[in-house]
């Protein structure tokens, strides 16, 4: 018998994860330059945080159908059509502010379209690993998409502070030349079309095989509600899901204010963005050492340990000692988390059907996701009544509160990731 090729053989998953790796720096480039660019347009921390409340109120409402659209179409013609879109989204956006027309409903619209590829592309990366990555691999797999995850989060924003400098429009530019790049990967990798107990496609699918089909394809919302009552009877699971709520909430609410807050102490752009690759430097550590992590706390357990990490380490960068500072307690913040992405990534892999893979996922994304589109409208929100300092030590207080509220739930305390019906 021919034993399993070691991950770091498994080429159409290093693709994937290159391909992934280069969307994800892209979108690094203008998380940072996004709100440095309304803030310099309108001077309005609100509206920074209503362009990224749109984008995640669009991504939350098209989630559902999305997750449930991947399970019966062509996955991989859906990616590569997704990722060439988003990349035509950068590029027109990077026009309107080289040609001065950029106004505050182009940043919305293009956001919202940018949230839209995004709800298609995502689903399909979740169920390719699951396709091309055996089981007992998946714990690796994951911890190396961490890892992709919070390498681009150390490189990007430094990177696009320095490209932002140059010019507002290049890191527009930028992110649009590496989702072309992500999309050519992609297509190497070969991403499985559909799930193994579905018949496969050469692409184009004839009348006569959907007419076959069509009498056992269901509405979205009963196919959605078969993923959301999958997950509602499983306990600990839906306590976890409800907390990550909360954690979305409050832990997308801090950019903004973090970057009012460098910038009150005399930092700029550069700064800024070297200051926020402190998330990605912690990001790192903690996806190496996801495994011995995850071995000595239970995903329950561990979702408290991080809500209380990053509550306090939130407040802490208010403290008054410069610029600089806030790399530190950031580095904290991205230490832990990981370690449960991770491992509730595996629980979910192992457990779920595949043919229900791309709904459950758009299930547990969209409880995750549920109230982080108010998280940057609240941030600032927050740093236009108080100041970033003080908004930061608010939301800090509000995750440590969410801590002490989780701990009461034994379900959750006791969730090991053993999932059983209620």
């Amino acid at each position: 018998m021919t034993g399993i090729v070691p991950l770091r053989r498994n080429a159409r998953f290093q693709l994937l994860w290159i391909g992934g790796a280069a969307s994800r720096l892209g979108s690094e480039f203008t998380r940072l330059a996004m709100p440095l660019l309304v803030l310099a347009l309108t001077g309005s921390p609100g509206l920074a945080g209503v362009v990224a409340g749109a984008r995640m109120v669009a991504l939350l409402l098209v989630q559902m159908p999305a997750g449930v659209w991947v399970d019966r179409w062509d996955r991989r013609r859906t990616l590569m059509i997704s990722q060439s879109l988003q990349a035509a989204v950068s590029a027109l956006l990077a026009l309107l502010i080289l040609t001065g027309q950029a106004q505050i409903w182009h940043f919305v619209t293009l956001a919202v379209l940018d949230a839209l590829c995004a709800a298609f592309i995502e689903p399909v990366r979740d169920t390719a690993i699951r396709g091309i990555v055996p089981a007992s691999q998946l714990h690796s797999a994951y911890a190396q998409e961490e890892s992709r995850t919070h390498a681009a989060g150390l490189i990007g924003p430094p990177l696009g502070g320095l490209l932002y400098t140059l010019g507002h429009a290049v890191p527009f530019l930028a992110e649009a030349v590496t989702l072309v790049a992500a999309a050519v990967f992609y297509a190497l990798a070969k991403v499985p079309r559909r799930p193994a107990n579905q018949p496969q496609t050469s692409g184009r699918e004839t009348r006569e095989d959907s007419e076959e089909r069509r009498p056992i394809r269901r509405g979205v919302r009963r196919e959605a509600a078969e993923a959301v009552t999958w997950l509602w009877r499983r306990r600990g699971l839906r306590e976890v899901t409800a907390a990550m709520m909360v954690l979305n909430l409050l832990g997308g609410a801090f950019l903004i204010p973090l970057i009012v807050l460098v910038g009150e102490r005399g930092g700029g752009a550069l700064t800024t963005g070297t200051v926020l690759a402190a998330l990605g430097i912690g990001g790192l550590a903690g996806a190496l050492l996801s495994g011995r992590i995850s071995r000595l706390l239970p995903p329950g357990p561990l979702l408290l340990a991080v809500l209380t990490i990053f509550g306090a380490a939130l407040a802490a960068t208010a403290l008054p000692w410069g610029a600089w500072w806030p790399m530190v307690p950031l580095v904290f913040i991205t230490l832990s988390t990981p370690s449960l992405n991770v491992v509730l990534n595996v629980v979910i892999a192992r457990m779920v059907p595949d043919e229900m893979l791309g709904r459950m996922g758009a299930v547990l994304s969209m409880g995750g996701m549920a109230l982080k589109p108010f998280g940057p409208v609240l941030g600032g929100t927050l740093t236009a009544a108080l100041g970033g300092a003080a908004a930061l030590v608010v939301l800090g207080g509000l995750l440590g509160a969410t801590a002490a509220a989780a701990a009461a739930s034994r379900e959750l305390r006791r969730f090991t990731g053993e999932i059983a019906p209620a």
